[in-house]
């Protein structure tokens, strides 16, 4: 089976690297989905949404005059997104997120004013 600009196919991920993944094809071929066209969401890392050995469903959206083949998974499976939250760790809720913060801040200002005010009162205690 030839592969062509546009067709869909399925392929196996046979490694993973910091910009994307190589995905082997039916003919023995390998192309690479690079890490915008891992899923609709922003990824940081290929590994939260592809494992080796993982099979998917790309689609082959160009091939240069030697021969590389670039591949795109949100392309070829709009639901792929949903299926891949679910591998991720559960996100933290907004007011979580806030909850922290304030208390982190709270806490660099408190260390801050304890340093502040131990520097005043070494040096301004001795005068009277």
């Amino acid at each position: 089976m030839a592969i062509a600009v546009g067709s869909v196919v399925e392929g196996v991920v046979t490694g993973i690297t910091n910009f994307g993944a190589f995905i082997e094809l039916p003919d023995k071929t390998t192309g690479l989905v690079h890490i915008s066209e891992v899923a609709d969401a922003y990824v940081k890392d290929v590994k939260d949404y592809l494992k080796e050995q993982d099979k998917v469903k790309v689609k082959v959206i160009n091939i240069d005059d030697k021969g590389k083949i670039g591949l795109s998974i949100k392309q070829a499976n709009p639901s792929f997104r949903s299926q891949t939250r679910e591998r991720r760790a559960p996100s933290i809720s907004f007011e979580d997120k806030m909850t922290k913060f304030l208390k982190d801040s709270e806490e660099r200002q408190l260390e801050f004013k304890r340093a502040t005010e131990s520097k005043r009162g070494g040096r301004g205690s001795s005068r009277n």
